[in-house]
């Protein structure tokens, strides 16, 4: 019943708001009816209004119109059924109650009987009904080895592992930045250890998150932290132990005919930023800060033989260092000899720490113009200086590097990078085509 229409019948909780099947009813026009009312409903000095309402639990089912959309109650209907007299519904049978069974007629009973097959279970079966059942049994093998081939398949499907992709060496370069993964799996781990190397080069390549690895790989949050951390320490040793830097001989037997004007150079050098998350501290803030970025960073030095591999990785310092001190503490002046050259950015002023050439653009000086000398070796030098800047993209491509790095793996983050910049050397295609060897 509505907020305004009021039941008026004593101890009736009934309500039409949820059930469709009970419908309400006003009080009759007719004085005599309507005085009937209020004694079958034990209403007294009682005052009806236009919200007074009888529900049709009330009255009996031939007491209502037959064949209209709205219920309607026949003229002098009168409510009887009420809960002081129990005819609001018929009593409940208890279930406890025991319930006698019908008695079987005795011609059913004959019936029945007849209807009866009697086997014998001890006699054999015929030989044909034995190779039928041999048959069946062939098929029902079959049957469950197909079963269960699809649920070891379904159960491939669902884990997120190397061993999915065993088959498809595209979605293997897509998960790993195009490197092809051959390592033998050892099941003593939560995880395999092919799937644990999937892992890391998941997150290196494509830098998911943590919690989003844990969610794929269905193993804990510390566990990939343990894993991610585990297998940079690792392949930091293993491509650390290989020696980069080339000796001189060797640079030049590779030399490209682009740099036949520079022989002598040795290595191509240039900085490169990683944007990092802030850190809370005030004076790390100012220490991480780089105002070539306007961001905090984390700088280190690569350097690039002529031909194109990563023949030098430095650490990783704050954002705030300037070139010329990474330089000086990156230790490559250490293997630079006289006969060597380095080819170098203008920014690097690095003249009075290094003992061999420097392949520079030149300064344009105020007030003055370049020679054409000049121009033609800056035009020189920055059209091939500019194979290092392709190489630190590719360094990049590897998504952990292309984002903010959290604080969270700043402890690692020395290993990942070096990783990342070591496995470009094993990358498939040369940094140009026509270099290819």
């Amino acid at each position: 019943i509505g907020s305004k229409q009021r039941e008026s019948v004593p101890l009736c909780s009934v309500s039409s708001r949820y059930n469709s099947c009970i419908s309400i009813h006003s009080f009759p026009v007719e004085e005599e009816i309507r005085k009937r009312w209020l004694v079958y409903i034990r209403r007294s000095n009682f005052q009806i209004t236009k919200h007074t309402k009888v529900c049709s639990v009330h009255f009996k089912s031939d007491y209502f119109v037959e064949g209209t959309i709205r219920r309607r109650l026949k003229k002098g209907a009168i409510p009887t059924i009420f809960e002081w007299n129990r005819e609001m519904q018929p009593p409940r049978i208890s279930v406890w109650e025991r319930r006698g069974r019908p008695p079987i007629p005795e011609s059913d009973m004959e019936s029945a009987n007849e209807d009866i097959v009697w086997h014998d279970y001890c006699s054999a079966p015929e030989p044909a009904a034995l190779d039928l059942s041999l048959g069946q049994n062939e098929e029902l093998k079959r049957e469950i080895e197909d079963l269960r081939e699809q649920l070891e398949q379904a159960k491939v499907n669902s884990r997120f592992g190397l061993q999915r992709f065993s088959g498809s060496d595209e979605d293997i370069r897509f998960y790993t930045s195009k490197y092809t993964i051959t390592i033998g799996y050892n099941t003593r781990h939560a995880l395999p250890a092919i799937d644990e190397f999937f892992l890391f080069m998941i997150h290196l390549a494509l830098g998911l998150k943590q919690k989003d690895l844990a969610h794929r790989f269905q193993v804990h949050q510390t566990t990939v932290s343990r894993i991610i951390t585990t297998w940079a320490n690792f392949l930091y040793q293993v491509l650390g132990s290989v020696r980069i830097w080339l000796p001189k001989e060797q640079v030049r037997a590779y030399l490209p005919e682009e740099f036949e004007s520079f022989r002598d150079t040795q290595v191509i050098l240039d900085c490169t930023e990683l944007r990092c998350q802030m850190p809370s501290s005030l004076l790390l803030q100012s220490e991480v800060f780089s105002n070539y970025k306007s961001h905090c960073t984390f700088k280190a030095l690569i350097g690039m033989a002529p031909h194109g591999v990563v023949t030098f990785v430095s650490e990783l310092y704050a954002g705030s260092i300037s070139d010329r001190e990474l330089f000086k503490q990156s230790g490559i002046i250490d293997v630079l000899t006289p006969d060597m050259a380095v080819m170098v950015d203008k920014g690097f002023l690095i003249d009075n720490l290094v003992p061999c050439k420097i392949h520079r653009p030149a300064f344009l000086t105020k007030g003055t113009q370049m020679s054409v000398g000049e121009v033609r070796h800056t035009q020189s030098v920055a059209r091939l200086r500019v194979h290092v800047e392709r190489l630190i993209r590719r360094v990049k491509e590897h998504k952990l590097f292309d984002t903010v790095i959290p604080l969270s793996i700043s402890g690692s983050i020395n290993q990942l990078f070096a990783v990342s910049c070591l496995l470009i050397n094993y990358q498939n295609g040369p940094l140009v085509k026509a270099w290819a060897q």
